[in-house]
């Protein structure tokens, strides 16, 4: 019994050793090849496997990168405004009964034409202080005239005379007061010469004229409403417009400030890339939006025959001169991959992805700020074909898993 033990315990350590042997064996290969197979499944993620026959037969074209201008338009999208300084929102500057309404939404108006007509308490009552004051004033003037031509004659007093100036000067104040209340309201010099002379009734009709000539954009406002008066909170009863002129807003990139200036030509296409309009850039705003991290290139527009029509959107291309030298690549080249953009260069056995940072844009090329050096070589024909053979090994590899 004792002699099997001592057998067996040997048989055990010689498997052990044994077992030891086999394992450093296997451990030295895997020191020699099994670093270098790690690394390769790491670089194959982003590396396309093809050889020169299969580039060439899907087309796909290598270039070198060079420094040269940017050449080609900007492209940038615009939207078609109203000139804010010629549109108008009319509001009732006194509360009243819209007793008629004279024009109607797309009518054709002139500045100063009516476009509705007010019973109006509230004016009847301005307009009634008005003539009290001025038959007042004139009372007052006529006892001042008197009461001087007494004093000349050593008649009255001087207490008397100063009391009749200071009545007329009062008098005076008051009625200034009231004409200044309906000068406010819209009423001219001429109106208040006959307010005198208006068949009962008329005084309380108010006129709501637009300021301007345009089109009729909006009418909020119907027969036998109750309209409140622009300072009691009233909103617009009428929208004008003078779209002879409009304004064109363009937006401007970050990247692209550089490029567009004041003065700069741009021709305006529409979704099909036909021309609509052409003209220099006015101006440029100084502080981007927070929204859309964009400043704003205002072209300012005849449109006689009214073709731009407000809230259309536009593309505009924006015609360059000069620009400064930097490494370009063609935009086609680019694509966003793996949430940032990047280029394939030739690598080992295929075309690898590389990461790079934009900077400006035309409308063929695009500016490489890092990345890609002068020199370097990279797909500058058919990324779209790797891109896709890139993210189908990519699809594959996680079903795999």
């Amino acid at each position: 019994m004792k002699n099997m033990r001592k057998r067996f315990e040997a048989l055990f350590w010689i498997g052990i050793l044994i077992l030891g042997i086999v394992s450093g064996a296997s451990g030295a290969e895997d020191d020699g090849h099994g670093h270098d197979d790690d690394h390769d499944d790491e670089g194959a993620a982003d590396v396309v496997l093809m050889s020169p026959r299969q580039a060439e037969r899907f087309g796909i074209a290598v270039g070198t990168a060079v420094t040269a201008p940017l050449s080609g338009d900007v492209e940038l999208p615009a939207e078609v405004r109203f000139d804010a300084n010629k549109l108008a929102k009319v509001v009732p500057r006194v509360s009243g009964i819209v007793r008629t309404l004279e024009v109607t939404e797309g009518d054709r108006v002139e500045a100063g034409q009516v476009l509705a007509v007010l019973d109006s308490r509230e004016l009847t009552g301005l307009k009634a202080d008005f003539l009290e004051a001025a038959a007042a004033e004139r009372l007052a003037r006529v006892t001042f005239k008197r009461e001087k031509q007494l004093r000349e004659d050593g008649v009255t007093s001087e207490a008397e005379f100063l009391q009749a100036e200071a009545s007329l000067v009062a008098a005076r104040a008051v009625r200034q007061s009231a004409e200044t209340k309906l000068h406010a309201v819209g009423v001219s010099h001429d109106a208040l010469a006959t307010l005198a002379d208006l068949p009962d009734g008329e005084l309380g009709r108010y006129n709501v004229t637009t300021p301007l000539g345009g089109q009729v954009l909006a009418r909020h406002i119907a027969l036998g409403e109750a309209l409140p008066a622009g300072e009691s909170g009233g909103s617009e009863a009428f929208v004008i417009a003078d779209d002879d002129t409009v304004w064109v807003d363009i937006d401007v990139y970050a990247t692209d400030l550089g490029r567009v200036q004041a003065g700069d030509v741009a021709t305006l296409h529409d979704d099909e890339g036909g021309v609509v309009a052409e003209g220099e850039i006015a101006f440029i705003t100084s502080q981007l939006a927070e929204s859309s991290r964009t400043a704003t290139a205002r072209m300012i527009l005849d449109n006689p025959d009214r073709r731009l029509r407000p809230g259309w959107f536009l593309t505009a291309r924006i015609r360059q001169t000069e620009g400064g030298k930097g490494v370009r690549v063609p935009s086609a080249a680019v694509y966003e991959i793996e949430g940032g953009p990047a280029v394939f260069v030739p690598a080992e056995g295929g075309f690898a992805l590389r990461a790079v940072s934009l900077g400006a844009r035309s409308s063929e090329f695009v500016e490489i700020l890092s990345g890609l050096e002068p020199g370097d070589q990279y797909v500058e024909r058919g990324a779209f074909t790797l891109k896709a053979e890139l993210e189908k090994s990519a699809f594959g590899d996680e079903h795999a898993h």
